[in-house]
């Protein structure tokens, strides 16, 4: 192992942004919850039973694509909606409606509380990167570039996929490995010698089937043993755990 706690074969990292790299987790739970929750008051009345923060949120939505967890959550409770359109409003009862309203609240919870990142993250990336390693963000919000721009960091990722590009690429999101893949692939370098950094399950299981040659887990809220099952090679709790850089 190196000094980055990686194989001596890896040559490129790969890094989630919510939860990884930005405290924006958090944030994207607290939306959805909103969002759902408002949702299924509207259809059961007062007698509906609440999005669960911590289970349907790691089961069912967080990592995915947005489109992609709605369908997922509403699914685990029956529910099918229409597909709609990308530019559906907010209130429309679509996939792409109740998709855009939990964007809108993300968005002005960000411009109201801003975005911080993960001190640990950004000192390891600095590190990966004076090392010669190359580096990829990978995400499936529509938002990277932004919120990178606003903990000035875009410029610490030699690649971006994000929710724009797979769209623009036709690439299936987490846990489909497709994205970590197309960021291999643009940084010219085989997924055998690649690392995954995920804190979604989702991720994890994009790390496991991509077949990527180290993939380590980020463990913010108490889910090693489920990191663990869905494909990690590591757990830490923070990246400065990783390695011996002193």
């Amino acid at each position: 192992m190196t000094q980055l706690g990686l194989p001596e074969s890896i040559q490129a990292c790969l890094f989630d942004l919510d939860g990884v790299v930005t405290r924006t987790a958090v944030v994207h739970a607290a939306a959805w919850k909103e969002t759902f929750d408002a949702f299924l008051r509207e259809r059961d009345g007062e007698d509906f039973r609440p999005f669960d923060s911590a289970a349907d949120y790691d089961e069912y939505v967080d990592g995915r694509p947005r489109a992609d967890g709605v369908r997922t959550f509403l699914a685990s409770r029956g529910i099918e909606l229409p597909e709609g359109k990308p530019d559906d409003p907010p209130d429309a009862a679509t996939v792409n409606g109740v998709g855009n309203r939990k964007n809108a609240l993300v968005l002005e919870k960000i411009r109201t509380d801003g975005v911080e990142a993960y001190d640990g993250t950004m000192r390891y990336i600095q590190a990966v990167r004076a090392q010669g390693l190359r580096t990829a963000i990978v995400s499936s919000s529509a938002n990277t570039r932004d919120v990178l721009r606003s903990i000035r960091a875009e410029q610490l990722f030699d690649v971006r996929i994000d929710g724009v590009v797979a769209a623009e690429r036709g690439l299936p999101g987490k846990p489909h490995p497709d994205t970590f893949l197309a960021a291999a692939r643009d940084l010219d370098v085989e997924p055998s010698r690649a690392a995954v950094f995920e804190d979604a399950l989702a991720g994890m299981d994009a790390g496991r089937s991509g077949r990527f040659g180290y993939v380590v887990g980020l463990d913010r809220v108490g889910q090693t043993d489920a990191l663990y099952a869905h494909g990690a090679d590591i757990v830490v709790k923070d990246l400065d755990e990783l390695g011996d850089r002193s």
